[in-house]
């Protein structure tokens, strides 16, 4: 392998140009230094709008305990970390352009073998087969991930939470009071348990896990941090489990920023109101602030908006309600107005 692996990274490809909306939201987007934490759909939500507006100095940070699908199979294989949300995160960070939409697009890809053929590729994406072939040659994950990231010309960069290939657990407490807690012992299980009652006793494992070095430094470094939107328990929620990041998370001087779902019931939090959520987050770090919560109002009904300022007081955090909801897909976060609520709350 080429010496020049091992040394200074530095990028490969053609950068592509900020994009008309990136250009008019003013000049904060050169300066303001963002730390956005998460994983799966939810973080690649939030990068989209983020490297809008602060793509010279956007870090992403997923979490490391995914144990399903393609990712499952890997490290149980290969004994890697997941590099599923890794992926969705760099995806997320390429820029408009015919550069970066075809390397998302090939990231994204996934192997399906012809009819009648069950092959050993299927349903393996091509971005997580691609990180883990880096991940070998470097032997260090987040070398590798500075190197997908500047073959794909990606604004920003990505880390995992931890070198440390993470798994969670928890109970749940059935709806039926009578019955008794269930165990669960998988983070893929896990995202469907809200099915099953309210959970209760999420933990990461091994609990003294040492976080990323990187990813404590640019935490330390942000003028914001952001967490969520994204599964509540097994997406957002790891980053205060694991005691290095959520030492880092409370004792940073820079804003901390939460973006709530859009939908409070899901498989992971059914029952639970948007209040509950940011109860749930106090709970496991009664020692973290947040200044601010971003919060569609469609998302928080008006007799559940007295609650919700009073769990967001708790926090010590302000509420802004914006309209990030997408006009065609009301499930999801619509990039450009979510860039603007950023954009006027960073601004504040």
């Amino acid at each position: 392998m080429s010496q020049s692996l091992t040394g200074p990274i530095s990028l490969t490809g053609p950068i592509p140009l900020a994009s008309a909306a990136a250009q008019s939201l003013g000049p904060s987007r050169s300066t303001v230094r963002v730390c956005a934490l998460g994983g799966g759909h939810g973080l690649k939500a939030t990068l989209s709008a983020l490297r809008i507006i602060a793509a010279e100095h956007l870090t992403a940070i997923c979490t490391v305990a995914d144990d399903g699908g393609s990712s499952g199979r890997l490290r149980r294989d290969m004994d890697v970390l997941p590099p599923g949300d890794l992926r969705m995160a760099l995806t997320a960070l390429c820029d408009d352009t015919d550069w970066g939409r075809t390397w998302a697009q090939v990231m994204q890809h996934r192997f399906r073998s012809k009819d009648g053929v069950e092959g050993s590729l299927d349903n393996h994406a091509m971005g997580n087969l691609l990180i883990v072939a880096l991940w070998e040659l470097l032997g260090d994950p987040v070398d590798g991930l500075r190197w997908a990231g500047a073959l794909l010309g990606a604004r920003g960069q990505v880390l995992p939470m931890s070198r440390t290939p993470l798994t969670m657990s928890g109970l749940v407490q059935p709806k039926d009071a009578h019955e008794e807690q269930v165990r669960i012992d998988s983070q893929a299980e896990l995202a469907r348990a809200g099915q099953l009652g309210r959970l209760t006793d999420v933990r990461l494992h091994p609990e003294e896990a040492d976080a990323c070095t990187e990813a404590v430094t640019a935490i330390e470094l942000s003028d914001w941090v952001v967490l969520g939107p994204g599964s509540w328990y097994t997406s957002v929620l790891p980053h205060l489990l694991l005691p290095g990041m959520r030492r880092a998370l409370s004792e940073t001087e820079a804003k901390r920023c939460v973006v709530m779902n859009l939908k409070a019931d899901t498989d992971e939090t059914s029952g639970m109101s948007p209040a509950e959520h940011l109860q749930v987050l106090r709970h496991y770090a009664p020692e973290l602030r947040i200044d601010v919560i971003i919060a569609d109002p469609r998302s928080v009904a008006e007799q559940e908006r007295a609650a919700f300022e009073e769990a967001a007081a708790a926090l010590g955090a302000d509420i802004t309600y914006a309209k990030v909801r997408s006009g065609r897909r009301p499930d999801i976060h619509d990039p450009l107005r979510l860039a603007i609520a950023f954009n006027e709350v960073f601004a504040e």
